[in-house]
This record gives structure tokens, sequence and C-alpha cells, in this order.
């Protein structure tokens, strides 16, 4: 399978080819590609050294597949250029999720929908992903009405401009600046940009990508997100309220039983999700779960993941496993 990950040389880029190695996915051709500025610049790969290409050269090699995480405008232009040539492209920005000619996936949840005339696949936001990794089980099995949903998001979401600014606010250093204010020591409600709805961007693709992913429009997501200074791993504060009365046990039940998450929930010995605990790792950690005792059928959970993992590269590679376990590409190495 000739891969190629295109912002090879960005935080998801790096994390995404060190997944490439760790679950072994089948590659015969690694095309490494960046911007103009990175063409040329070497990256070790397993035991290879590889320079990095142009966007036009990549294209013109025809990989099989093609993992963006380039940001939107770059989607916006390469991504049809690459599906021109028969590349299946899986993009990681949010350039495609809400076109109704583009799916969004998360395989554990709606993978079946693809088709090998899938040439532009959409990668769910971060905050999303482990949103709806532990929604669609609730759904299918009690229905969902509404959910409210509190985010703390760490700084590398953002990227390496945010990371670097953190680590110069608490070592005295001025430098650049990701936030229009310190994020050290501090809390941002602010994550992307302020719409004329007075929500931010961030939280209004929890609203709609939720609905999308899980093929309910009757599913209402109402969003508050938060940067905090943490460097690794998103947590979400979340209210659910279901369509059928259950209890906290059926609850822990199906998520101890859900692929993909892990229960972690034992508060009597102080055992819950942290983002420091979850960084690194591939699962959607859950605990906290109790009943909302101020409603009928509604309860809280606490949500935890790496962002860079199931929230942007594994859920990316994912979806090219399944796409290849399932014959979807690469037809002629069939």
């Amino acid at each position: 399978m000739k891969v190629a990950v295109v912002g090879a040389t960005g935080m998801v880029g790096q994390v995404m080819l060190r997944l490439l190695e760790e679950r072994k996915f089948p590659i015969t051709e690694l095309i490494l590609v960046a911007s103009e500025r990175s063409v040329g610049k070497e990256i070790q790969f397993k035991r290879a050294t590889l320079k990095v290409v142009s966007l036009s050269d990549a294209v013109s090699m025809i990989p099989d597949i093609a993992l963006f995480s380039a940001g939107r405008d770059t989607s916006l232009e390469w991504a049809p250029k690459f599906a021109a040539v028969g590349t299946t492209v899986i993009d990681n920005s949010s350039a495609w999720r809400m076109s109704p000619e583009h799916k969004l996936i998360v395989p554990e949840i709606n993978a079946t929908e693809l088709t090998e005339n899938d040439k532009i696949i959409a990668n769910p936001n971060c905050s999303t992903i482990q949103l709806v990794m532990t929604l669609s089980p609730l759904l299918k099995a009690y229905g969902v009405k509404r959910v409210i949903v509190s985010t703390y998001q760490s700084i590398s979401g953002t990227g390496a401009k945010a990371v670097k600014q953190l680590e110069n606010e608490r070592t005295g250093v001025k430098g650049e600046m990701a936030y229009p204010y310190t994020i050290d020591k501090n809390c941002l409600p602010h994550c992307d940009v302020f719409l004329e709805n007075d929500y931010t961007k961030e939280e209004m693709k929890l609203h709609y990508e939720t609905k999308k992913i899980l093929a309910d429009d009757s599913v209402q997501v109402v969003a508050t997100a938060v940067r905090v200074p943490v460097q690794g791993g998103h947590s979400e504060s979340v209210n659910v309220q279901l369509d059928k009365p259950c209890s906290v046990s059926e609850i822990r039940k199906l998520m101890h039983d859900t692929p993909g998450i892990t229960l972690k929930d034992n508060p009597t010995v102080n055992s819950y999700p942290m983002p420091i605990y979850s960084e690194g790792l591939d699962d959607v950690f859950v605990g906290r779960i109790r009943e909302d005792f101020t409603q009928e059928n509604t309860f809280n959970l606490w949500i935890v993941s790496d962002n860079l993992r199931k929230g942007a590269a594994t859920n990316a590679i994912q979806i090219a496993e399944y796409l290849v376990e399932n014959k979807l590409v690469g037809r002629e190495m069939a």
C-alpha cells in the first residue's frame, strides 16, 4: 500500500507516522509531504531516512491513501487533486466534515457507510470523536434526547505554537502568542473563533458533527469549549438526557462492553479518567458516571481522550485500516 502523509512535519502528522509503525500498517511506499519550506527535510521512519516532498510531487506519485493533517485551506485545494488521480484522502481538517457529499467517520460507529467511491473522507473534530464514542452506545440502548457538554481542551489541540506559548510562560520567556491571553495558570472559554450567535466554531462543531455521525438529527447538543493549560488530552463534562430509564450500573456495563472505551469509574479509590493517564493511548476513557437527581433519565459522565491520537491520528488510521481490510483501496494489490 502506497501511503502519503500530508503535513508530516506537524504535531498530528508526527503522531500518524508513529501509529503507522506501531499498528504495522501495510506500507509498500511511504510519501512524506509538507509545505514548500519543508521540502527536502529528512524524517526517520522505522530504519529509513525519508525526504519530504511537495504536494504536487506527491500527487504525481499516485498514492493509494493520503492522510491529510495540513489545515483547511490545504485540504480544500489539494484533496480534490489527489482524489482525481484515484487516491483516497482521509482528511483531518474541518474542510469536508459538514459537506453532504462527504462522509464523517468514526470507525467504531459508522465505517460501514464507506464504499470504494468515497475518495475524500472526513475525520471529525477531536472533541466530537470522544463525545460520540460515548453517546453512540447510549443512543442505541436508550435513546438520547439532549446533551450539555463542557470541554476542557489541551493546548496541543491548537498546535505547536500554543505548546511553545505555555513553555515560554512557565519559563519566563517572552515569545509569540497563540492565544489572546496567558494560558499558564488560566482557562480560556474560547476555542476557535466566535460566531454571530456568540458560540465558538468549536462549540458548534460539537452540535452539528454529532448529529451527522450518529445519523440522528433529533439529538440536541449544546457546548461550552474551554482551553486549559494541559499539554495532552481533552476532557469533557457531559450531562445527557435519555429517552428511556436506566441505571448507573447499566450505563457502566454498557461503557465497559463498548470497543474503544475504557471504563475507569471507582470513586471509592479515586479512580477516574484524567488527561495525564490518557496521553499516548488510543481509547476513550469514561468515568464519574452518576445520576442527575434534578431531572428524569439524565446522567453525568466525565470523558477523557488523547486528542492527537483517537481525536485525530488514530481515528484517521483506523479509517485507513477499515478501507484496506474491506478492499476499498489498493485494488490492484488485492
